[in-house]
């Protein structure tokens, strides 16, 4: 994990959550799926007059009710004290009562008329006999409240299909005007202006669009007692707009990095004008090279701070006013430049920044293989190895050495040889911030291409693996691409990335062996139109790379096509 010394923003430790229960009540019609919203009162303390679902706090009276609950085999007691909750919420708010006969008719709405809505629901269910149906009743989703808000939730968002011949009587006290709505319908009312949702909301409907009949989506959640999905959001400031990014996007382990408590601070918007602080140590300088290939542009890295001086990961192509930024960013202290490999957006502005600095820094990396093309030619000032140490200790220039005697800051990088997008690629790792530089072995928001001779693809798979290896022993928690925003977070999001990126690899390869096998004799471009048939045709040129290098992986482990 990054040092709290290194942190660009003060530790503001979120508020703790309350456990709490929504519910989405379906029902089938003929013009679709419908679900059942309510609004809740302008003078509320949490979300005054937006649309939302059913729900409420768990109280404690809610596990008490266990004995007179249908359950699931597979329900834990907490899924049943939460379905349980959700429906004494939906009892209480809507008069919406999902409770059973020893015959398994529902309760009528007589009986739910009679009942007292702000009274013991256990006590009145089990004096009539009622068996509350939390059997029926499966989790969708899971909500947690973002970070920066004084009053926060964890919520898992249930569903139910509505017991027939029951009405919604809003309680008009905490909720008004119940209607039934198809999720489409209440998205476009909401863009309208006129029917005001918030964030889990909307991206709730959002989901259960692609379900069209409430057996659809029951069958769905019962696939398993765990979510779909679950998401704690967290907002940055796109176009100076606050933006809610989920952790499936590609901005979310960014904001995670710079803004680990939830402040909303961070802007999002590429550019190319000044760099952008992530840490007090890491500042990225984004090239104006933005393009199918290099997404908003590549990203330049200065490690360091102003009493040790600056590292400069990938200087990028050789712009003259990029490099004027970047050294004037280092207040012109470049200690090191080093260059993950040499593509031509990496590594030709290293000799003018070089020239750049007093005194002369040198240049590190790999030198390009007899395998790399022309315009990829480099040769370092000095080569790499793979496990090197370089540091930036206080006032002492640079050193491949660190002195654990010390207790002066530093910045520490160590080298990974990471081959197969090209022979030369390299990683470098922060040791005490848990950051991995990952060039173009591992980017956001693409997959990078393996061009043959010089990428190898089976080098590349290998190359995860050790990536994968160095999360797990020096809890690298964070990975900065050259190309896209920062992957990760607090807890196994890098791994998980990573294992996401190879999972991909193998199952296009397995798509690239189907193909060679439907068409022993094809050709290239006929297991291209077969294997990246999900790929726009105007990057099947760049496709095409990847799919040799994967022919060649395939045919050199003598697999069976």
């Amino acid at each position: 994990m990054p040092r709290l010394s290194q942190q660009l923003h003060t530790a503001r430790p979120p508020a703790p959550t309350r456990a709490a229960a929504s519910v989405l009540l379906l029902r089938d019609t003929p013009a679709g799926l419908e679900v059942l919203m309510t609004r809740r009162s302008n003078s509320a303390s949490f979300v005054p007059g937006a649309y939302v679902f059913p729900g409420g706090g768990i109280d404690a009276a809610d596990a008490n009710c266990h004995a007179i609950a249908q359950r699931r085999a597979t329900q834990s007691a907490q899924a049943l004290t939460d379905a349980i909750a959700g429906i004494r919420e939906s009892f209480e708010e809507l008069g919406i009562l999902l409770a059973r006969h020893a015959d398994g008719s529902w309760a009528e709405q007589a009986e739910i008329d009679a009942m007292d809505r702000q009274g013991d629901l256990g006590a009145q269910c089990a004096t009539r006999e009622l068996t509350l149906a939390a059997s029926d009743m499966f989790v969708l989703a899971r909500w947690i409240t973002d970070r920066d808000l004084p009053k926060r939730f964890d919520v898992p968002f249930l569903v139910a299909r509505v017991p027939p011949a029951q009405t919604p009587v809003a309680d008009e006290t905490e909720q008004f005007e119940p209607v039934w709505v198809r999720p489409g319908d209440a998205l476009a009312r909401h863009l309208a202006g006129s029917f005001f949702m918030i964030y889990p909301t909307i991206i709730t409907l959002e989901r259960l669009q692609d379900l069209a009949t409430v057996d659809a989506v029951l069958q769905a959640c019962a696939v398993s007692e765990e979510p779909l999905w679950t998401s704690c959001p967290r907002t940055g400031l796109l176009a100076g707009r606050e933006q809610r990014h989920m952790e499936h996007e590609s901005a979310y382990g960014e904001l995670a990095l710079v803004c680990p408590d939830g402040q909303i601070v961070h802007t999002l918007d590429w550019q190319s004008e000044q760099p952008v602080p992530l840490l007090k140590n890491v500042l990225r300088l984004t090239a104006p090279n933005p393009g199918a290939m290099t997404g908003p542009g590549t990203n330049s890295y200065l490690v360091g701070d102003p009493d040790t001086g600056y590292i400069a990961i990938d200087p990028g192509p050789s712009d003259a006013e990029h490099l004027d930024k970047l050294w004037r960013a280092a207040g012109g202290d470049i200690r090191l430049i080093v260059c993950t490999h040499s593509h031509p957006d990496h590594a030709p502005g290293a000799r003018p920044l070089q020239a750049m600095c007093h005194p002369t820094p040198p240049i590190l990396g790999l030198p390009s293989a007899n395998t790399a093309r022309t315009h990829s030619a480099f040769v370092p000032d000095r080569v790499l190895q793979d496990g090197e140490i370089l540091a930036l200790p206080q006032n002492h220039g640079w050193s491949t050495e660190v002195d654990p005697t010390k207790k002066e800051t530093t910045h520490t990088l160590k080298v990974i040889h990471t081959p197969g997008h090209a022979a030369n690629h390299l990683c470098l790792m922060l040791l005490e911030d848990g950051l991995l530089f990952s060039g173009d072995h591992i980017l956001n928001g693409s997959t990078t291409v393996v061009d043959p001779p010089d990428g190898d693809m089976n080098d590349y798979l290998n190359s995860l693996d050790l990536l994968q290896a160095a999360c797990t022993e020096y809890q690298l928690k964070y990975l900065l691409p050259a190309h896209g925003y920062v992957l990760g977070g607090p807890d196994d999001e890098a791994q998980t990335a990573i294992t996401r990126l190879k999972t991909h690899r193998l199952q296009r390869e397995a798509k690239v062996m189907a193909a060679m096998q439907a068409q022993p004799d094809g050709t290239l471009d006929d297991w291209l139109a077969l294997v990246y048939a999900d790929v726009p045709q105007r990057m099947w040129p760049v496709a095409k790379r990847s799919l040799m290098a994967h022919v060649a992986r395939i045919k050199n482990l003598n697999w069976n096509v």
